[in-house]
Order: C-alpha cells, then structure tokens, then sequence
C-alpha cells in the first residue's frame, strides 16, 4: 500500500504550482505557454530549460532531464520521494494524512517515530552546540581560545561559525542527560561513544570544536581539533549518523550561499581553517569539502547556486591530487572551472595570515582555467621534444577530455592539446571522440551525456530521435505527450489499439508499457509510467509533453495510427502480389487470390478511417 494516499497526491500536484518551486532556483522567462531559463542541472549559456505550467512538467532539451514538480524537487534538493511531498505539502499549506491499513497508522508509528527522532536529534546537536560554544568562553577553554588567537581566528568569526571546546570527562555526556535525551537516542547522534566494556563516554575530549551544517544552518554534525599535539588523530569527525552523511555537506555554505548565488561564483577549499580565514579575509563566497573528496551528491549541492567554481587545495603533492580529482568531476557536472594555486608551502589559511584578504583576492582572481592548468601539469611530466614524451601527454589528457561533457568542449580541448603536442588537430579530435565513446560505453548512467536531438526526415517533417535513433510519426509524438497531459482519454484511447497496430512504431516499447497500467487511476499515469521507463524513454516523454503545442485528442492519434498499420499491410500485400505474378505459372493461385482479397479489404477499411 502506497505511504500516502493518491487522492492527496494528486490534491498536492495540483496545489504545487512548478513554476513557483522550478523559479525558487531558475530566473525563468514567459515564452508563450512556457517557461524558460538556464538549466539547473548542467551548464549552459543558452536557455533549453523549460517549464510548462498548465501541464505541470519540466523539460531539458540540452540535457534531457524533466519530470513533474516532484521529480524537479527530488533532483534539486536530493531528497526522497516522501520528503518531496512532505516538504511541498508544507509549502502549499496542505496537511500531510496518514495512510490507514486495517486500522493500522501506515504513517506511523515508524514514520512518525523517525520524523520525531530526527527532530531530537536536531536538538541534541543544538544544545551540544551551545555548551561547546559557552565552554570555549569559561576558564577551562583558556587554552583553546588561545590557540584561535595563535591562528588568527578573531573572537568575531569564532562567533560566526559558533565555534567551541569539548572538555570531556563526560560532561557533555551529564548535560545532555540533564536536558533530557535518553543515552539510545544520544548514542545514535554520534555525540557520545560505548566503549568496550559498554561505558557511554564524550566523544570528543579536549578538542577545539567546529560545528558543522547543513546549507538550511542546522548543525547535524561536529569536527574537532587536537588541543595538544600528541593526540590522534588530529581531526576527529562526527559518524555518519540519521542527520548527517559527509558526502552530502559543504563545510560553511550556509553562511555564503546567497552571496554565491550573488557573484554567481564558490571557492572550493578543503579545511575547517581555510574557510574561516578565506571568509575573514573577506572572501564570502567560499565552502569547504572538510578534508574528504568531492562527490557527485556534493557537486550537486553546489550546482543549486552556481554553475562556476575556482578550487583553491593545498599547494603539496596531495593536494594538486585533490584538486585534478575534484576538477574532473566538477567538469562531468558541467561546471566552469579555475584552478587558483598558492605558493608551495602553503594553504588558504596560512597565505591568508601571511599576506592578508587582499592578497588572496587578487590570487582568486588570477586562477587559471582548469584545463589549462590540467594542460600544464601534463607538460611539465614528460619530454615534449620527444615523439614518447608527446605520446605520453596525450595518453594522459585522453581521459580528461572524455569527461568534458559536450562535443564542442572536447573538440576546442583536443585543439588546444594538439597544439602543445604538435599533433595534428583532427588526429587528435578523432582520439579523444573513441575515448568519449568508450568512457560512455564503460560507465553506463554517467551525467551528462548527449543520446539524441531533434532532426528532418527525408520528406522535411520534423521527426524526434531517441537514444536508439527512432523516429516517431506525428501521431505517436502526439500519444505520448497526451499520456502525460491527458492520461485519462489517452488511456481510454489506447485500449483500443490492438497489438498489431504498435508492429513497426518507435513509441511501441513505451506505449506497451502504459497498456500496463490500466488498473492505475488515470490521474495517476504520468508518474507511474516515468517511474516503469528506461531514463532515456522518460525524457523523450516530458520533453515531448513541454515542447509540443496543443496535441490532436488521443482518439484521433490512436485512429491515425490504426491508419498507418493498415497501410502498411496493404503494400506488403501488394508487394508479395506483385512478387507472385512475376513467377506467372508457378504461382500459388490461392495465395495470389487470398492477398487480392485482403488488399481489397484493407482498402474499404483506409478509405473509411480517412472520411
């Protein structure tokens, strides 16, 4: 049984104006019956994100992702499906009901117990925060107020990213009982540890602590440094717990993510310290990866403000590594990325407190390209006045350029390569399309890829290719878009069709799959069908369903299609009819009489589908 009822859900798609939730994240501008603006899942310069209101779908046609307002809300923010609708209900003033099976609340308990776990948990970490916050200014966090002031860290920024000191012996473990949290629950937060003798104790003891949130400013999670130099490690991290998972948080982008929205524009650095001192020195637009590699989910996160991104890690070995690693992958996201590299020797944080905000501006402002940066990194590895030496640039560019997620991109990359190597141009753009080809072979699902695009046919009617290359008759494009928009008639209309009549059709694969669903409410159809599709299908479908003007009714597709089986059986016939009387008296006189018959048939029934 569903966790919510469908009634609800389709009360919700109704209230949930796309265009209000698709604008809290795109400028989008009135073009007719749609809406459009700059994608929010990949780069681009030119608008293809559409948003069609009546209808209530979006549609990429660069990158091919769309959906419902439920699909947009679940890629935007990475939520599930049923804090989607828990969150849009929230928004549009709706009460989230309760699903009831044999009296028993579907809901709930578990449900509702996990919503008020999570909810104590929120507050645990909140009084943890406090008591953090208000030890650091009693005696006891002398010393770590120190060693802030020993990095430069003002008493204003220690404020502002509410840092603070654990001194442990248990007595975060005391205060947190005292406000009432049950050691199973405390247990879960990750804020207290059982040890193997099955002592609860802190787990974080004289350590200087960071709090860590979310992009809404909720702390879900803490780091904390070493106070002395003999202990280990020297960063200690909050488990991943029900609140937090590291791959899904950027240290500090709750505090500048307005302002990178504003500039259009995040600094990428990697520690706790380099963001608290890029941010003193006046840099507010800057995140932080905490110290771990960039993953996709984060990439992601960062995608929902801007689309550009200048990565600033240590200038060692390790972090030149990170830094490539992170720029491959901000990449395959379709980012704009630069590369702003430091003196050896040093990081954001201590250039900052060597040369000052300024300073480090003006080194942002200076960042280098990545793939320049990428390029020159290469060459600096090997020989280039050797044929090896060259070989060996280009071996290790290949998979770079691979991940450039556009043709254009790589074709003026492969330039630029060739270029350095005094390799042929073309040569070049021929290695590195077989290396795109085989990356996507290799890793099926990968972001990004182009699979199809509008195109003519030979007679010069626009025709939609799909990722086999398809093509789809004006009845077919018209049928899918009415499943979306009209699922009710489409329906009906569709359960005339007979099997024979999706023989040939490039739509036959999804069409089947909707006459799967007729014990589903009609109101119900598009997400079902979205749902049951392969990821290119689901595209080909919202895009359909955006793009087209008002479709013809169902029927009359469904009519046009019964049509066009008829005339395709009528001349095979005539084909194998002409195909017998070649043979003249080695013909099979019945067969010959039989298919005279049926061509004669088929033709009263064209004759009378078209008046």
């Amino acid at each position: 049984m569903a966790l919510f009822p469908q009634s609800f859900i389709d009360e919700l798609r109704m209230h949930a104006d796309i265009v209000l939730i698709v604008q809290d994240y795109v400028s989008l501008k009135r073009t007719g019956a749609n809406y459009v603006g700059l994608c929010p899942f990949h780069a681009e310069k030119t608008p293809s994100f559409s948003v069609n209101r009546e209808r209530g779908f979006f549609h990429c046609f660069g990158c091919g992702v769309g959906g419902d307002v439920f699909k947009f809300v679940e890629l935007q923010e990475g939520l599930g499906f049923p804090e989607t609708v828990r969150r849009l209900a929230a928004r549009f003033g709706l009460t989230v009901p309760e699903v009831r099976d044999g009296g028993r609340d579907r809901h709930g308990p578990s449900a509702a117990q996990a919503d008020t776990e999570r909810e104590t948990l929120l507050r645990a970490h909140e009084v943890a925060a406090r008591f953090f916050q208000d030890r650091l200014q009693a005696a006891e966090g002398r010393a770590a107020r120190q060693q802030l002031a020993d990095r430069g860290v003002t008493p204003e920024t220690t404020e502002v990213l509410g840092l603070g000191y654990a001194p442990g012996r248990g007595t975060l473990l005391a205060h947190l009982k005292l406000e009432g949290f049950p050691t199973s629950l405390l247990l879960k937060s990750g804020l207290v540890a059982e040890r193997d003798g099955g002592a609860i104790v802190d787990r974080f003891r004289n350590r200087l602590m960071i709090p860590i949130c979310r992009e809404s400013g909720s702390v879900v999670a803490f780091g904390g440094r070493a106070m002395e130099a003999e202990q280990l490690p020297k960063y200690l991290n909050s488990p991943e717990t029900p609140l937090y998972t590291k791959s899904r948080v950027l240290y500090g982008l709750h505090l500048t993510k307005g302002e990178v929205r504003k500039a259009q524009q995040a600094v990428l650095v990697e520690g706790y310290f380099d963001f608290a001192q890029a941010w003193q020195g006046g840099v507010r637009t800057v995140a932080a990866t905490c110290g771990t590699a960039l993953s996709v989910t984060q990439a992601h996160l960062l995608r929902r403000f801007t689309s550009r991104v200048v990565l600033n890690f240590d200038a060692d070995a390790a972090g030149h590594g990170a830094a490539l690693r992170s720029c491959d992958l901000l990449v395959a996201e379709g980012f704009q990325v630069a590369v702003a590299v430091v003196a050896p020797g040093e990081d954001p944080d201590t250039f900052v407190r060597r040369h000052g905000g300024e300073a480090y501006e003006s080194t942002l402002r200076a960042a280098q390209p990545y793939l320049d940066y990428v390029v020159d990194r290469a060459a600096a590895r090997v020989d280039m006045a050797t044929p090896e030496g060259r070989l060996a640039f280009l071996d290790e560019l290949l998979p770079v350029a691979a991940r450039i997620p556009n043709a254009a991109g790589r074709d003026q990359f492969g330039d630029r390569v060739a270029h350095r190597a005094q390799i042929g141009e073309e040569v070049v753009r021929q290695q590195i399309r077989k290396a795109a080809v085989t990356r996507q072979t290799r890793l099926p699902g990968e972001t990004r890829s182009h699979l199809g695009g509008a195109g003519r046919g030979a007679s010069g009617q626009a025709v939609l290719l799909t990722a086999a290359g398809r093509d789809l008759k004006r009845a077919e494009r018209e049928l899918l878009a009415g499943l979306l928009t009209r699922p009710g008639e489409a329906m009906a209309a569709l359960a005339e069709l007979e099997p024979e009549d999706l023989d040939g059709l490039g739509s036959s694969g999804v069409l089947r799959e909707a006459l799967g669903l007729g014990e589903v409410p009609p109101e119900a159809i598009p997400t079902a069908l979205l749902e049951r599709l392969s990821k290119e299908d689901a595209q080909m479908l919202t895009g359909l369903a955006t793009r087209l003007p008002v479709p013809s009714a169902p029927v009359e597709c469904v009519r046009a299609l019964r049509l066009l089986r008829y005339q395709r059986e009528r001349t095979a016939a005539q084909l194998e009819i002409d195909r017998l009387q070649e043979l003249g008296l080695g013909a099979d006189a019945a067969e010959l009489q039989h298919l005279m018959r049926k061509t004669l048939e088929l033709k009263r029934r064209i004759e009378t589908l078209e008046t």
